[in-house]
């Protein structure tokens, strides 16, 4: 309720705004261009005072826009290669591959924490004023003069998006030596990934300060590869010969199905791992049960580790019953279960959940995993500070995200990007033809415009199809 406020606030201070200071606001496309001079004798002095620093920053600028160049180029091709070559998993995609980040994104993309207008506005505050800052810097260190600096509002869209922008003098941009313009073009970029680094470590530092582990989060149930010519059994229906369409037939949803192999009993299907093999959940009683969340006790044995966990169990046998305390968003559930004997080892008890490693989910996958090294994925960690630290955290967390991701997709070789005047200047530093280096660029900008349509038709065809 007070983020809504504070959205309806916003609007109305961005109009009135707009509207006092109409004579500095210039239509120019899509935007609204409110120009003014603020920063430009601190620009100037950095860029000035610091010759011999920059000169260095602006070889690491320039090699770190090919190093993430290549990076988003090839995140790009992974992702059309997955929905041309599976467009089973690309129908089961309930999300635009193609959406603007906006506050309450979350609501749609329901595995994000929340994003609040409050952290969009702040957010953006700190990405977009280093990111311009940055390119004015360099600009000033080549002796390009900065000739306005200001924001942009896109009235078409709500909330009102805002964004920073720093003009420097374009016909003095061109006279400058080819690597100096490449450098200009990268600082952006680079002040992107400090940005990322330096609230990387805000982050880590106040997640060991404020964070405290108070339970244990399983993200999967244990399952097992079954051949499919050994399944005898769909819910209830016998069946011969079984083939992945004729199952995918049978079964009520994606997951928890009663499916027999082989004289075993399994409760649903986790994947396919190839053609004749089929991986199904065991009939465990944690997903009987059907349990989830973080486990925070056991019969009021509190458990904060994996190591608790299975001390725990081990006091009991299989065949008892017990009373497990979990978490699910916050929220407090009680499931009473029994427990089954271990499939290796008869003798213990068995409760059937399994953990996904984190890293290993692609590219993404594994960007995740590197973000979240200072906490162990399989522990649930609870704030000292109560619901304050979990915004504060989320906050951090989001920034992080959305400055790599920035710094990736600014580097796009593509025309609306500074990845694509980078690129034409690549080229033309290598060939010394304008000519060349211009149908190289409007080539990029259309292969990478034809590919994004290309996922957004796939995708379209798989939602609605």
């Amino acid at each position: 309720m007070y983020d809504l406020i504070l959205l309806g606030l916003f609007l109305v201070f961005t109009v009135i705004f707009l509207y006092t200071h109409r004579a500095k606001a210039k239509k120019e496309g899509l935007l609204i261009l409110y120009k003014t001079h603020w920063g430009i004798k601190l620009i100037d002095k950095v860029g000035k005072k610091y010759p011999r620093t920059l000169r260095v920053f602006s070889h690491i600028c320039v090699w770190l826009g090919y190093v993430l160049m290549v990076g988003v180029v090839y995140l790009v091709y992974t992702i059309v290669k997955l929905y041309v070559a599976h467009p089973e998993v690309v129908s089961q995609i309930k999300v635009p591959p193609i959406m603007p980040l906006i506050p309450y994104i979350d609501k749609v993309v329901t595995f994000l924490p929340p994003f609040y207008f409050f952290y969009w506005i702040v957010i953006l505050a700190i990405i977009a004023i280093p990111h311009e800052f940055a390119h004015g810097i360099f600009s000033a260190y080549n002796n390009v003069k900065i000739r306005k600096t200001g924001f942009g509002f896109f009235p078409f869209f709500l909330p009102v998006f805002l964004a920073a922008f720093v003009e420097p003098d374009e016909k003095q941009m061109q006279e400058r030596s080819n690597f100096g313009q490449r450098a200009i073009l990268a600082a952006g970029t680079f002040a992107n990934l400090l940005t990322a680094v330096v609230f990387m470590i805000i982050t880590w530092l106040f997640f060991a300060a404020a964070f405290v582990p108070a339970g244990v989060s399983f993200d999967s149930y244990t399952y097992s590869p079954v051949p499919l010519s050994s399944i005898t059994i769909v819910n209830n229906v016998s069946v011969n010969n079984v083939t992945m369409e004729k199952l995918q037939d049978l079964v009520v949803n994606a997951s928890f199905n009663e499916i027999e192999a082989g004289g075993t009993s399994y409760r649903g299907i986790r994947g396919f791992y190839d053609e004749e093999i089929i991986l199904l959940y065991d009939d465990s009683p944690a997903i009987r049960s059907g349990l989830n969340g973080a486990i925070i006790s056991i019969n009021d044995d509190k458990i904060t580790n994996i190591n608790d966990l299975t001390a725990t169990l081990s006091q009991y046998s299989p065949g008892q019953e017990v009373e497990i305390k979990t978490k699910v968003k916050n929220e407090g559930m009680i499931t009473k279960l029994t427990l089954g004997e271990n499939p290796q080892n008869e003798s213990k008890p068995w409760l059937g959940i399994g953990f996904v490693d984190t890293g290993s989910g692609g590219i993404m996958g594994r960007v995740f995993g590197v973000l979240s090294t200072f906490k162990d994925s399989h522990i649930y960690y609870e704030s000292s500070l109560g619901e304050f630290g979990i915004f504060i955290y989320n906050l951090l967390w989001w920034l992080v995200i959305i400055s790599i991701s920035v710094a990736l997709i600014n580097m796009l070789p593509m025309g609306i990007f500074d990845g694509g005047r980078f690129f034409y200047l690549t080229i033309l530093a290598i060939t010394k033809s304008e000519k060349a280096a211009m149908r190289s660029y409007k080539f990029m900008t259309w292969l990478f415009i034809l590919a994004l349509i290309l996922i957004m038709v796939i995708w379209g065809i798989g939602f609605f199809g």
